[in-house]
């Protein structure tokens, strides 16, 4: 049944049925249950070679071919994906991913500070701010959406067994990288954001509804604090290899 409003986005449809669903391409492809999906570029893939992971599938998308690696970590198997930047792009992966068998997912990348933080502080968003659009697909209007306490609090485990300094976090998603206007930022700040990225809200939107486990580790690269002297910094570059180990590690404890 849909849910009609006058303005698109906010209209939702409770079937969970759709035209074309994630299993349409019916492939012979059986995935582990858990699984990292990282924000990090080619470096899954050099990571993937590394730890002798075998490429059991691809995403095929329009623009890019997205390599469906499976490695072992400690014993167990681990679907290893590398994640595209952007809510609508991200969680058309992660919705495939879990139609072919993945269920409980952490999800690994950098994010914009809104406060002083230094560039590379590891931080766990226990709520993110749906200013994307993609989520509204997925679950009914709300200006908040939770994350899951269970992929929270493994992910708060692995940090504090590595003695980590750490702090949860609410998340701004956006999709409007270059719509972060000096008003918007002081707003967000205002009601609690202290960081922002492009995606956490419709990952975790797109969980729920598909029954999974989801929960996101983020490390700060550029700095929105003073909004007068945007700061790219470095990305957080230098912290991209260790999050990718410690959400690997996070995931063994779903």
């Amino acid at each position: 049944m849909i849910i009609k409003n006058e303005i698109p986005i906010l209209e939702f449809d409770t079937e969970n049925t759709a035209v074309i669903m994630p299993r349409h391409q019916n492939l012979d492809l059986h995935l582990p249950e858990k699984a990292v999906f990282a924000f990090m570029c080619e470096y899954v893939d050099e990571y993937a070679k590394e730890a002798g992971g075998r490429q059991v599938g691809i995403f095929e998308s329009a623009t890019k071919d997205y390599p469906i690696y499976v490695i072992n970590h400690q014993g167990q198997d681990v679907c290893l994906v590398q994640a595209p930047v952007g809510a609508a792009a991200a969680t058309q992966i992660m919705d495939w991913l879990i139609g072919y068998g993945v269920k409980k997912i952490i999800s690994g990348g950098c994010c914009g500070a809104l406060k002083d933080y230094a560039e590379g502080e590891f931080l766990i968003p226990c709520r993110a701010l749906r200013d994307e659009g993609t989520s509204y697909h997925y679950a009914p209007p709300t200006r908040f959406i939770e994350l899951d306490k269970v992929a929270v609090e493994a992910i708060e485990s692995t940090l504090r067994e590595q003695k980590l300094k750490y702090e949860k976090v609410t998340t701004w998603s956006t999709d409007g990288f270059y719509r972060e206007t000096k008003e918007k930022v002081l707003y967000r700040k205002d009601e609690g954001c202290s960081v922002v990225e492009m995606e956490c809200s419709a990952l975790a939107a797109c969980a729920k509804m598909r029954n999974a486990v989801f929960g996101e580790l983020l490390y700060t690269a550029d700095t929105l604090a003073n909004i007068k002297k945007y700061d790219a910094r470095n990305w957080g570059i230098n912290s991209k290899e260790y999050a990718l180990r410690l959400c690997l590690d996070a995931v063994l404890k779903l």
